[in-house]
């Protein structure tokens, strides 16, 4: 399946709504488009998943990486996520505890961001 990206605005917040498969084949197209949203200033960054079938290790990688990297430049990172098979794999690996997520972009983009990852 293929990798689909549409970036959007929100307020102060930038929204990357991912959609297919993030997998080792996709990863870099996700990554890259990550960096250079953040390379080109977005620090508020949303990363909706609610159209994502598949994330593996490698999807998760450049979720960590991204996360950091906006850490590092005093910014923010939420992803949107209210898929059960995707939200055990957040619980199991922990990063439910790293990763602040929200059911839908309204929640994540309203959160206070003293949640996880703040």
């Amino acid at each position: 399946m293929e990798l689909s990206l549409a970036t959007r605005t929100v307020g102060e917040h930038t929204v990357l709504e991912v959609g297919g498969e993030v997998d080792v084949y996709t990863a870099p197209r996700l990554r890259e488009r990550l960096l250079e949203l953040i390379d080109g200033g977005a620090r508020h960054v949303v990363v909706d998943l609610g159209r994502v079938d598949f994330l593996d290790s490698t999807g998760l990688g450049v979720l960590v990486g991204a996360l950091k990297r906006l850490r590092t430049a005093g910014g923010s990172f939420a992803l949107v996520c209210d898929k059960e098979p995707l939200l055990k794999i957040f619980r199991i690996t922990a990063l439910d505890q790293v990763f602040p997520l929200h059911p839908t972009v309204d929640a994540a983009v309203g959160a206070d961001s003293t949640g996880p990852g703040a």
